[in-house]
């Protein structure tokens, strides 16, 4: 039997939601990694013995980034982009993919889109984000050691020694915070954006358009930043251990969690905050922008 148009319809708009995504993802990505490298590296320093005394090497975001950037020159910067790019392009695409149809059939038959309570869109999100991350985790291990690390190690390397070390689980390691994680950014992000810009548009506070794109996406990144921080600290440590044995280790996610406090006080769950949120809000605007007016563009070239 031949697919119904109505089908098709379906297969062409989760394509477009696709590659609309996917070009977004791309996008923020690239602009933002500078301040990912600064988190990753602030979530895992450890002290070190300077003039008698024990201190941490970066101090800050601004710092992190200015010492990676002059010891190891400035593309260090964007160290981890192929890992980074395959594990945003895939994770966020197939996210959008399957966030509406999630979100519909969380909602019940019959509701329009505007009248779905904002806690089903943030489950939706959550679903959707949590799915997909399980599944591209490996790239996330391979971009995080890249990332941790001063040395300049291809992304094969890396695999090579995870794999030598740690066997196929090392691959999904860190896989429980990280689909935590996820689960929490995007529910934020996602069902936050979605409830935001429909609000605003609705109200009549904003037509919709880049302004109000900008708005919601914003929004969005500081509501996901305070909320994902603690899980994103303890998937960076999980993650830099995997295969590497000069990493503070961990039995398990509720053990670093635990010990964490115990050894470095409350705050270090917070370790990276400021660039995590800078990151979040800087991603989610580029992201957001960026898949609107590809999503646009894309759906021009179909009709």
């Amino acid at each position: 039997e031949g697919t119904t148009m109505p089908e098709r319809g379906q297969a062409n708009a989760a394509l477009q939601r696709f590659m609309g995504a996917s070009v977004g993802a791309a996008a923020a990505e690239i602009t933002t990694l500078p301040i990912d490298i600064s988190k990753v590296r602030l979530q895992t320093q450890k002290p070190v013995l300077v003039s008698g005394r024990m201190v941490l090497p970066y101090s800050g975001m601004m710092h992190a980034m200015l010492r990676v950037s002059m010891d190891e020159g400035f593309m260090a910067l964007w160290k981890g982009l192929g890992p980074a790019l395959m594990r945003q392009v895939s994770y966020t695409g197939l996210s959008f993919v399957l966030y509406e149809p999630v979100r519909n059939f969380v909602a019940g038959e019959g509701v329009k889109k505007e009248d779905i309570p904002f806690l089903k869109r943030v489950l939706a999100g959550g679903i959707a984000g949590g799915s997909s991350i399980f599944v591209m985790n490996p790239t996330d291990v391979v971009k995080t050691q890249m990332q941790a690390s001063s040395d300049s190690k291809a992304m094969t390397s890396v695999t090579r020694q995870i794999w030598a070390e740690a066997g196929l689980a090392g691959f999904w390691r860190g896989a429980q915070p990280n689909v935590a994680r996820c689960f929490i950014g995007n529910a934020c992000e996602i069902g936050c954006y979605d409830q935001f810009k429909t609000t605003m548009i609705n109200k009549g506070w904003v037509s919709d358009g880049p302004l109000a794109h900008f708005a919601a996406s914003g929004a969005a990144g500081v509501v996901s930043a305070i909320f994902s921080t603690p899980v994103d600290v303890v998937k960076t440590r999980l993650m830099n251990a995997a295969g590497n044995k000069d990493a503070m280790q961990y039995k398990g996610v509720i053990d670093c969690f635990v010990n964490m406090p115990r050894k470095e006080g409350v705050s270090s769950l917070y370790k990276g905050f400021w660039p995590l949120a800078a990151r979040k809000v800087l991603w989610t605007v580029a992201f957001f922008l960026v898949n609107e007016q590809a999503l646009k563009f894309i759906r021009g070239s179909y009709s």
